[in-house]
């Protein structure tokens, strides 16, 4: 996890803040910046359904942990890694109350002004509030901002990164 702050990201603006640069409206004058843009929208191919076949894949902690299902979840992992980029995680220990009390700061950190987010990203690091992982100026980015904190092992932890409100979120 230390090579995380070693690794670092170039800075760019936050999306909120370009968000809020159009105050909601858009015209001609303002477009979504182009690095922002990956593909013509219109040859992109909308999919929907109530299928399953679009459902986050879902990984059981407790069958990877099995020597009897860990061969199978294991390659459920790897397909979710390589295919999706993301996963839920169920069966993780965690009580479903630690987990909903963090879900609910992290929604309310998010809901703040911009400038309430005193944890912003600095040079040469990915905590902080910002977009994270960008290495060229030519770089396409996602519409997203996100928080990156190092929680483990706890002496990793640079706690000017963390959010101060909500006071829970530490």
């Amino acid at each position: 996890m230390a090579e995380a702050r070693k690794a670092g990201s170039l800075p760019v603006a936050n999306v909120q803040a370009l968000a809020e640069a159009c105050n909601g409206e858009v015209d001609h004058q303002q477009q979504v910046p182009e690095r922002y843009l990956s593909k013509d929208p219109s040859s992109e191919e909308v999919v929907a359904g109530d299928d399953g076949a679009c459902a986050i894949p879902v990984i059981d902690l407790r069958k990877l942990q099995d020597p009897q299902a860990s061969e199978e979840e294991c390659a459920k992992l790897a397909s979710a890694c390589l295919n999706w980029g993301f996963f839920q995680l169920i069966n993780h220990g965690l009580p479903e109350e630690v987990t909903g009390n963090l879900m609910d700061d992290v929604v309310e950190f998010f809901k703040q002004p911009l400038e309430d987010k005193e944890c912003s990203q600095q040079a040469g690091s990915l905590e902080g509030y910002g977009q994270a992982f960008v290495v060229s100026d030519n770089q396409k980015l996602d519409w997203a901002d996100m928080l990156y904190l190092l929680v483990h092992p706890t002496e990793s932890r640079d706690l000017r990164f963390w959010p101060t409100r909500p006071a829970s979120f530490r």
